[in-house]
């Protein structure tokens, strides 16, 4: 009898092969071959294009309000025709999205997608500087936003030439902001932008496709610039994996099947994330299922929605998939009537997160591993594989190749643990404007550090034990600490600061800061607090805080010997 191993290896042979749906192929990109789907689509126009084909089933339910594929696509080529025909936008074209998820997020991206132009999300949590700063990289032609966002930047986005657009506001008195809802009913005006396969947009695999930001361990958020090719090969590598799970775990499947109801995703997670944009809200267009948006994270109303909606899968962070298992009410016949599937990506899963999925027998669960930078294909896992296996990161996609190197740079042996590097079809092409950080992080062969630290087993499967970047990584959100520590610095009365990560059971991890003061001064934790909440999103602000009125620990060179602060607070 096969053991898990063999099957999913059995699958993957079958699959790739010649003729098969996920046929492999050779392709050379920058002097290098790589590894392609044969059968992916070539850019992003042709992938949006062929959800149209789902008419009038449900796509998104949002506070209430119901949108068909047929409404969507009717807005989405409403608003294409407004960003041409007003704005000017063309392939290449940056548009800039800011906003919570709301229907008119998706309208938005896609309708830019569609026109070949470059859609640039930008982290709907920032604050004033931080959203300046995005903006200021990008320099969009177009930004479109809600009410909030609007007001953080205080009614400009510091762009010359950047039009706004008010996703659910009505144009302001000078004429100077627009509306999205009164440039749709104008739109008729418009004439329609082409679409579709050989529609003459003039974009290629090779262009640009997509900008998404990743704090990583700097104190900037730097704006990661793919491909149509790139993108459009991680996300028919979101097929495969789905495929994969169905053909290893048939008897899930068939649980899945026999209870009834039309695929439907509850979306916690932000769509300015890869795992939101990826995974939920494009695979979800391409293959006709529901989306239930919330505009906001909450348990509670996670299961509410659950019961009203009959969602039948869950993806989100560790911390909320964690949140959600241990919810009052998860184990109503009402919730698990429907519910089916649970998936979680980025941080491991705590111990008694995976128990409670186990105890789930009839329902499938997996994890991911991936990042910004490669598109979100790493490694995935899930049904049958997962349930045996639950403390690995997911078998390696057949489109990316891992080396996990050592300290001096060597590839270490299987098993050995070492700094995960990745390589493949789906990598950006750079960090937009920085090529100091694409060198750091790509080396000239092509492969990128991720800062993670694991090892492989020999049956393929990958696993993440560390992080060598100073990452904190609270409900799935990565925060920068030098970000931080730069932003507590700015106060007057900050001589010094040290910000880490340190275990919380709610959140995963929670960001604590150590700050040294100046003589004499009566600075406290609440000012500090509200120091922080003043310029930095909120998930970034400390949850621990501690006084101190001796210098931080360094070394002879002067570096700050965080490792061993981490250890004396945590301890204390």
């Amino acid at each position: 009898m096969e053991d898990i191993g063999e099957v999913l290896a059995r699958c993957q042979q079958e699959m790739t092969a010649p003729g098969a749906p996920f046929e492999l192929d050779d392709e050379r990109l920058a002097g290098r071959t790589v590894k392609v789907y044969r059968n992916a689509p070539r850019t992003l126009p042709e992938f949006l294009d062929a959800g149209r084909a789902h008419g009038e089933r449900e796509f998104m339910v949002y506070e209430g309000d119901r949108w068909s594929f047929t409404r969507f696509y009717a807005a989405a080529d409403a608003f294409a025709a407004v960003l041409a025909g007003r704005f000017g936008v063309r392939a290449g074209t940056r548009v800039a999205i800011a906003m919570r998820n709301r229907p008119e997020w998706a309208v938005a991206f896609v309708a830019a997608a569609s026109l070949g132009a470059v859609p640039a999300p930008v982290n709907s949590f920032g604050m004033r500087e931080e959203l300046l700063d995005a903006l200021a990289q990008i320099e969009p032609r177009v930004l479109v936003c809600d009410l909030d966002r609007f007001n953080r930047i205080d009614g400009g986005p510091g762009v010359s030439g950047c039009e706004i657009v008010l996703a659910d506001a009505e144009p302001m008195p000078d004429g100077g902001v627009h509306s999205m809802s009164a440039l749709l009913a104008a739109a008729s005006s418009e004439p329609a932008p082409p679409r579709g396969p050989g529609a003459g947009l003039g974009v290629g695999p090779d262009d640009p496709a997509l900008l998404l930001f990743t704090s990583g361990a700097t104190s900037r958020a730097k704006a990661v610039l793919s491909t149509q090719r790139a993108v459009c090969q991680a996300l028919f590598n979101l097929d495969y994996i789905g495929a994969v799970a169905a053909k290893s775990s048939p008897a899930l499947i068939g649980a899945m099947i026999e209870r009834g109801f039309a695929p439907t995703t509850l979306m916690a997670v932000p769509l300015f994330h890869v795992s939101g944009l990826h995974a939920q809200l494009l695979a979800s267009l391409r293959h006709g299922r529901r989306l239930v948006l919330m505009h906001r994270w909450d348990p509670a109303r996670a299961l509410e929605l659950i019961r009203q909606e009959r969602v039948t899968q869950f993806n989100g962070a560790p911390s909320m998939l964690t949140q959600l298992l241990e919810a009052p009410g998860i184990a109503d016949p009402e919730v698990l009537r429907s519910l089916s599937g649970f998936g979680a990506g980025g941080a491991g899963l705590p111990q008694r997160t995976i128990d409670r999925l186990v105890a789930f027998t009839d329902r499938i669960a997996g994890v991911g591993f991936g990042m910004t930078e490669t598109n979100g294909v790493g490694a995935g896992i899930s049904g049958e594989a997962f349930r045996l296996n639950p403390r690995c990161s997911g078998v390696v996609s057949p489109i990316i190749e891992v080396r996990v190197v050592g300290a001096q740079g060597e590839t270490c042996a299987m098993l050995e643990r070492g700094e995960i590097w990745l390589r493949g079809v789906t990598l950006m092409s750079e960090y937009l404007r920085d090529p100091r950080a694409t060198a750091e992080a790509l080396t000239p062969e092509g492969w990128l550090r991720t800062g993670d630290v694991g090892y492989v087993d020999e049956e393929g499967q990958l696993y993440i034990v560390d992080r060598i970047k100073d990452v904190i990584n609270r409900n799935g959100e990565k925060i920068a600490a030098a970000e931080v520590e730069s932003c507590l610095m700015q106060h007057p009365e900050v001589r010094e600061a040290a910000v880490f990560g340190v275990p919380d059971e709610q959140a995963g991890e929670a960001v604590a800061a150590v700050v040294v003061t100046r003589e004499g001064s009566a600075l406290g934790i609440e000012e500090i607090v509200a120091h922080v909440r003043a310029h930095l999103a909120a998930y970034k602000t400390p949850s621990h805080v501690y006084l101190r009125s001796e210098a931080l620990p360094r070394n002879p060179a002067g570096k700050l010997l965080k490792g061993e602060l981490k250890e004396s607070y945590r301890a204390g």
